[in-house]
C-alpha cells in the first residue's frame, strides 16, 4: 500500500510545484523569490533542529541521516498560511494552502538512500500603488512561480556514532511577473510582461556524529555544508500597449518584438551546524546555526538600485518531549511535543534596511497505533520585514501537517 501512495504523492506533487503560489510576500519579487524551508514538519515544530540520528523520521537536512533509518520512510507534508501585510499607513491579509515536501528514505544496511521532490522558493504577490495626483502614473505588479527541486542522497554509517551523506539537487522552475503602468480615467496603458525559466544543480554533504555521555545522556550533532552553484535563468520580456477595464481585464492592443536575456545566477554557499543533548526517544534540547553567502541572485527585470545582499545568518534553539513513548496505557504519553525560537537575516536588503524574520513553533507528533508512523501537527507565529523605510511588515501564522509513513521494505519471504 505505501507503495501506491508514494507513487501517487510524487505524481501529485510534480504538477503542484509548478501551480502553486507558495507565499503572498512583496518581498519575493526580489531575486529568486522567498526561499522556502526544506525541513519536514516534525523538524520545523523545533524551529529547525536536526540534530539527532533518527531510524523512523527522513530528515532532509542532512544527507547523513538517510545511513540511520531502520524503515522505510515515506514523507509528506502541506501548510495553511495567513499573513497581515502592514506599511505605515495601510494594510491587508493574505492566504496561502501549500503542499510543502514529498520524500522517501530507503534503509540499505550501512547505506541509506533518500530522494524526493520540494519548492524551494516561491513568488507570489499583487501589489497596487496608485498616484496622488491624476496627471502621475498608477501601477499594478504581480507575479508567480517559484523554484523546485528533485532531489538524491546518500548516507553511510562510518562508526556506530558517526556517519557521512551527500545530496544532488537538480533546480527547475518559471515566475512570471507583468507590471501595468496608466493613468487614472485613460483606459490605455502599457504593460511590461516577463516570462522566466530556471534550471541548475547543485551539491551538498554532512556529517552526524552521536555519542553517550552517561548511562542516560547523549551529545548529538550535525555539520552540513552545500556548495555554491550557478543557476540558469532565461528571461523573455515583453512590453506592449493594452486596454484595460475596471477589472483590469486587459486586451493587446500593441506589442514591441520580445527581447529574450540569459544570465547565470549564483546560488551562495551555505554552512549549518548543530548540536544537542539529551535522552534517547525521551526529550532533546539543541541549537543551530547557518550561515550563507550573498549570492548573485538579481533578474533583468528586478535588478534596481535600492536592493542587494548580504550573508544570511539563521539561529535556533528547539527541542521535544516524550512522557513515556513506550506506554501501553496511555496514548497521551506516547504524544511527542515539539517547540522552538529561530531568528533569521534573510540576506535581502531594501531601501538600506535588513529584512530579518523571527518566529515561536510549536508542535505535537501524534503516534499510529501499531506502527512507527506517526501524524505531526505543527504550528508557528512570526514577524517579517519593517514598516520603516517605506517598507512592509508580514505578520503571519502557519498551521503545518506532515505524515511519517514507516515499513519493511526487501524482506525475502519464508512461505508463498
Amino acid at each position: 500500500m505505501i507503495k501506491k501512495i508514494i507513487t501517487s504523492a510524487f505524481l501529485i506533487l510534480s504538477f503542484v510545484s509548478f501551480a502553486q503560489e507558495g507565499t503572498a510576500s512583496p518581498y519575493s519579487f526580489f531575486g529568486i523569490g522567498d526561499v522556502r524551508y526544506k525541513g519536514t514538519s516534525d523538524i520545523r515544530s523545533m524551529a529547525g533542529i536536526a540534530v539527532e540520528q533518527d531510524s523512523i523520521h527522513i530528515n532532509m537536512d542532512n544527507p547523513a541521516s538517510y545511513a540511520n533509518l531502520k524503515n522505510t520512510a515515506f514523507a509528506v507534508g502541506g501548510t495553511y498560511n495567513t499573513t497581515k501585510l502592514k506599511t505605515s499607513s495601510e494594510s491587508a491579509s493574505a492566504r496561502r494552502t501549500t503542499l510543502d515536501y514529498l520524500a522517501v528514505g530507503l534503509p540499505l544496511g550501512k547505506f541509506g538512500l533518500g530522494f524526493g521532490l520540494l519548492p524551494y522558493s516561491s513568488v507570489g504577490y499583487k501589489i497596487e500603488s496608485l498616484a496622488t495626483d491624476a496627471t502621475q502614473n498608477n501601477n499594478r505588479f504581480n507575479g508567480t512561480g517559484g523554484l523546485s527541486k528533485v532531489f538524491l542522497g546518500i548516507g553511510y554509517k562510518i562508526t556506530p556514532s558517526l556517519s557521512f551523506g551527500a545530496d544532488a539537487h537538480y533546480n527547475f522552475g518559471k515566475i512570471e511577473t507583468s507590471s501595468l503602468e496608466f493613468i487614472t480615467g485613460v483606459p490605455v496603458g502599457t504593460r511590461e510582461l516577463n516570462k522566466v525559466d530556471l534550471s541548475g544543480v547543485n551539491f551538498d554533504a554532512g556529517l552526524m556524529y552521536q555519542t553517550k555521555i552517561n548511562k542516560k545522556l547523549s551529545f548529538f550533532s550535525s555539520l552540513n555544508y552545500t556548495l555554491e552553484s550557478t543557476l540558469s535563468s532565461t528571461n523573455k520580456r515583453s512590453i506592449s500597449t493594452v486596454m484595460y477595464n475596471a477589472n483590469y481585464d486587459l486586451s493587446l492592443v500593441d506589442a514591441i518584438d520580445d527581447v529574450t536575456t540569459q544570465k547565470d545566477l549564483k546560488l551562495p554557499s551555505k554552512l549549518t551546524i548543530g548540536v544537542g543533548i539529551g535522552e534517547a526517544r525521551k526529550w532533546l534540547v539543541g541549537a543551530q546555526v547557518s550561515m550563507r553567502d550573498a549570492g548573485s541572485l538579481a533578474i533583468s527585470y528586478n535588478n534596481l538600485d535600492n536592493v542587494s545582499y548580504e550573508k544570511q545568518q539563521k539561529y535556533s534553539l528547539g527541542g521535544y518531549y516524550i512522557p513515556n513513548y513506550k506506554s501501553y496505557t496511555s496514548y497521551a504519553k506516547r504524544i511527542v511535543y515539539r517547540g522552538g525560537f529561530r531568528y533569521e537575516k534573510t540576506g535581502l536588503v531594501v531601501n538600506s534596511e535588513s529584512i530579518n524574520d523571527m518566529g515561536i513553533t510549536l508542535g505535537i507528533g501524534m503516534p499510529i497505533t501499531g506502527s512507527f508512523s506517526n501524524i505531526n501537527f505543527g504550528f508557528e507565529i512570526g514577524k517579517k520585514g519593517t514598516t520603516t523605510s517605506g517598507l512592509v511588515q508580514e505578520n503571519y501564522a502557519n498551521l503545518s501537517v506532515g505524515m511519517s509513513l514507516n515499513d519493511k521494505w526487501f524482506v525475502k519471504r519464508k512461505f508463498n
